[in-house]
């Protein structure tokens, strides 16, 4: 479903940062051009090689931002959370960013959007958005550089531990609706790697696998391989 958001509806429910410093004629183009859109969980959001969408907020769910290699292999940059911007959805704009990368909705989502060309014009109008997009792309490179370091320094083991240690404060919960498969995507590994190391990890009674989730036997252990320093 989309719907095109009145100018007061905008302004009370924006979730960009910028449109404080907006002068009055650019928040009425924002008001106006302005669309929320829901997405279906698995759902392609955006790819570079299709072109700009536009500048994405999240109102509800969550997004993945990752990068395919050439053999097919999918890792997990970072994800976007409800009331955060993904400013990679306009990287045609910004000439630094030249790496291909994929959003796909991580859950069901619905997003506001503000179209590239109206990102475009404001950033010419406006320095102030155009800092705020490298600021905000900055803010994000930190996640992407903890990424590779997972990748490049730590063992796949405690790459899993962390995902779900992370994913179990995320939610809140001992018991994770995640497959091998996803797991595999977000780390950067095989499902047969992970399904090994998982079978490790039931073994030694940190986690007990069901068909579609994971339940944390012991937190105490599975802390202690994700982050040994705490």
């Amino acid at each position: 479903m989309l719907i095109i958001m009145g100018a007061m509806s905008y302004m009370n429910n924006s979730l960009f940062g910028f449109t404080e410093d907006l002068t009055q004629e650019e928040k009425e183009l924002v008001a106006g051009t302005l669309v929320k859109k829901t997405f279906e969980r698995g759902s392609l959001i955006n790819r570079n090689d299709d072109g700009c969408l536009g500048l994405l907020a999240v109102e509800e769910g969550q997004l993945r931002v990752y990068i395919v290699s050439d053999a097919g292999r999918e890792v997990t940059l970072f994800r976007i959370d409800a009331g955060e911007v993904c400013v990679l959805s306009v990287s045609c704009l910004m000439d630094s960013i030249v790496f291909d990368v994929v959003i796909e909705a991580a859950t069901d989502v619905c997003l506001q959007i503000i179209p590239v060309d109206v990102v475009h014009r404001l950033e010419e109008q406006n320095t102030l958005v155009g800092l705020y997009l490298y600021k905000t792309a900055a803010e994000k490179f930190s996640e992407v550089m903890w990424t590779m370091q997972q990748i490049l320094f730590m063992k796949v083991d405690t790459r899993i531990a962390i995902y779900l240690w992370d994913e179990s404060g995320r939610l809140d919960t001992d018991v994770i609706s995640v497959t091998h498969d996803v797991i595999a995507h977000h780390i950067g590994s095989s499902r047969e790697v992970v399904t090994r190391v998982i079978r490790y990890f039931e073994k030694e009674g940190i986690l007990s696998p069901g068909r579609g989730k994971m339940t944390i036997l012991n937190r105490n252990a599975l802390k202690k391989l994700a982050y040994p320093e705490m």
